[in-house]
């Protein structure tokens, strides 16, 4: 039997996975707790990232070498930086970029030391099941946010994401950082702070891979605000319903 490592970028995303897993086996290895069972009858292993590359490269590692996962399905939150990007709005990843990569002038900004590369492709086939399963999963989903009291909007992107180690919330930063990367030629559609690590590491293994984030905020000088109240009410939801609809496809 296949097992698919469905990663989390949050505890309260994690906790509804959590609750309708069945038989249901936590296991800690390398400082991180892992919930071994069952989702909809197929094989699942729950995890948290952590926050940052190393920390989301180190869990990642550790699905594919201690519990031999098939796929990686990555669920959390980003911030908006692409055009018509808007919060309470879905990113699906089609790759993904290291914003804060540079290793000039050994190598083009962006590429990845002796990968011959800069942008890391998520696994097509998973991720237009994740793209087909959002769409199902938002349709239904009673999440909604907004602090002046109207329904948050429940737009659906695919395209390039860019993560680092920074936490983008300035608007100079953001659109200095936009525009560095589409000097390059990149176009990202939301910034975050995991993703890039966990690409890199199933690259290395051969292991599909697929993300999907929730814009929590513009990354911008609001990109702080409500956002507990954000993930309890919207993202949470989102990353339930989402999953929910992709255990039938897989």
């Amino acid at each position: 039997m296949t097992t698919t490592a469905i990663l989390s970028a949050l505890a309260e995303e994690q906790q509804g996975l959590i609750e309708q897993l069945k038989n249901p086996a936590p296991v800690t290895r390398a400082g991180r707790d892992f919930w071994c069972g069952e989702l909809q009858g197929r094989s699942v292993v729950l995890a948290l990232s952590k926050i940052g590359k190393v920390a989301a490269a180190t869990t990642a590692t550790t699905l594919i070498e201690a519990f031999d996962v098939s796929r990686i399905v990555f669920t959390g939150v980003a911030g908006g930086v692409g055009a018509g990007v808007h919060v309470g709005d879905v990113v699906v990843a089609t790759e993904f970029v290291q914003h804060d990569m540079d290793a000039s002038p050994l190598f083009p900004r962006y590429q990845i030391p002796l990968y011959g590369r800069s942008l890391l492709a998520c696994d097509a086939t998973l991720t237009a099941m994740l793209l087909e399963a959002s769409r199902a999963g938002l349709a239904g989903a009673s999440g909604h946010f907004d602090k002046n009291n109207a329904r948050a909007s429940m737009g659906i992107h695919s395209g390039l994401i860019a993560s680092g180690d920074r936490f983008i919330s300035g608007a100079d930063e953001a659109r200095a950082l936009q525009h560095a990367l589409q000097a390059a030629g990149f176009a990202p559609l939301a910034v975050e702070m995991e993703g890039a690590a966990v690409a890199q590491v199933c690259f290395d293994y051969g292991v599909p891979f697929a993300a999907v984030r929730t814009i929590s905020d513009r990354a911008d000088d609001q990109a702080h605000v409500d956002f507990p109240l954000f993930v309890t009410e919207v993202a949470s939801r989102y990353a339930l319903a989402i999953i929910q609809n992709l255990m039938p496809l897989l």
